[in-house]
């Protein structure tokens, strides 16, 4: 073997070591970090809007309690109160406990007459 042949082995060997140390030195370093952009999240809207208040019992109780929970005056007071929906609940009936604003409750005596108007 050569002279020559010598120094080219030993660069080749020496060339190869170094690359497989920076290939090491290169796998255990830390990633970079995400590109930043300039471009930011829009912030976040609430994810429950404030709901409006839209039944008022007392604009319909002067002309609904004592009348009779029939069709024509319940919708007369649910109109009145501004409610959107309507509920009827009789003596000893039983009802959901969820609060909706925008409902009116009509409550109704034994003898079938509006007792009370109450929102929720």
């Amino acid at each position: 073997m050569t002279a020559f042949d010598r120094r080219t082995r030993l660069r080749c060997l020496t060339l190869s070591t170094l690359g497989v140390a920076l290939l090491s030195v290169a796998a255990c370093s830390p990633a970079a970090p995400p590109a930043t952009t300039s471009r930011q999240a829009p912030p976040m809207s609430d994810p429950m809007p404030p709901m409006l208040k839209t039944c008022d019992p007392e604009k319909a109780k002067a002309d609904a309690i004592g009348k009779p929970a029939n069709e024509a005056n319940i919708e007369q007071a649910r109109i009145a109160s501004g409610a959107e929906r309507v509920r009827v609940i009789k003596p000893g009936m039983m009802v959901t406990l969820e609060f909706v604003e925008s409902r009116l409750n009509v409550d109704v005596d034994e003898d079938g007459n509006i007792s009370n108007l109450r929102c929720g």
